[in-house]
């Protein structure tokens, strides 16, 4: 019994020391770095016929603005659905940041919103003087990337997780919270952001579905597949009726058949008489 009893206590020490020597790890919410490569096949969201429509109605908004909403909404959009970032926001925080994508952060590195090195940043850098003089900021190949970035930047970190309890059409909200968490110092930063989304009204964005965004890829690809071809109509082409002639034989030299004859000439017999014209095709 004593044997046993010995033995017992040794195996439950033996296993105490191997967990405590076991290490813990935890996984990193944000990434470092990210992997650069520009969208292909980004589906339309009719940015077109909005921009279109903002121009009629309000003819002294910013050209360059409108500009950037018909060339970037499309990839806002893809990246709502992907991380649940709302599309207006992303796109009034690009307009603001950038400059409409002319600021010289956003013309020579790519980097649309403003976002800083921060610790662990593996990928380009650029320095930019912004709330100091010579601060990092994130460098990217594409402007897409600066996009992904951005959506991961907000997803990723703890201090912007009470947003994404928020409607994606909730762009005040939204607007409010970035300037609580601390994206920016402006204290004007939700108000700039709430007129943007308001005067170009990207809050249209924010309502767009997925599946909507599927059916547009699907029939824009089919109609790419299968183009509409006009074909000509051919001259209609007639034979005068000659001595000898039979149905058989002017169907065997046009090559076309008697039954083809009798349909186009209305014919309800084989009689034919000499000088008739038939029509061929």
């Amino acid at each position: 019994m004593k044997i046993k009893l010995v033995f017992l206590v040794f195996f439950i020490l033996l296993l105490t020391s191997c967990s405590s020597s076991r290490k813990i790890s935890t996984p990193k919410t944000n990434k470092a770095t990210i992997t650069e490569s520009p969208y292909k096949n980004v589906s339309p969201v009719q940015q077109v016929q909005h921009v279109k429509k903002l121009q009629k109605s309000n003819k002294s908004l910013n050209k360059y603005s409108l500009q950037y909403i018909k060339k970037y909404a499309p990839i806002a959009v893809s990246e709502m659905h992907k991380y649940n970032v709302p599309a207006s926001i992303t796109l009034a925080q690009g307009i603001l940041e950038s400059g409409n994508g002319r600021s010289q952060l956003a013309s020579k590195s790519n980097n649309h919103f403003g976002i800083k090195c921060h610790t662990g940043w593996k990928g380009a850098k650029v320095y930019h003087d912004d709330d100091e003089k010579g601060e990092c900021f994130r460098k990217y190949k594409y402007v897409e990337s600066s996009y992904e970035d951005h959506s991961q930047f907000l997803s990723g970190r703890r201090r912007y997780a009470s947003l994404f309890t928020l409607r994606k059409t909730d762009y005040k909200g939204w607007s409010k919270g970035l300037k609580k968490a601390g994206y920016a110092t402006d204290k004007n930063y939700p108000k700039k952001l709430i007129k943007i989304i308001e005067t170009y009204e990207l809050y249209e964005f924010d309502k767009i579905r997925e599946k909507d965004l599927k059916r547009v890829k699907k029939g824009t690809s089919k109609t790419q597949r299968k183009p509409k071809v006009k074909t000509k109509k051919r001259p209609k082409k007639y034979y005068q009726v000659k001595k000898g002639d039979t149905l058989y034989s002017i169907a065997r030299k046009h090559e076309t058949t008697v039954a083809n004859l009798k349909k186009v000439n209305t014919l309800t017999s084989n009689t034919l008489s000499i000088g008739q014209k038939l029509r061929i095709n």
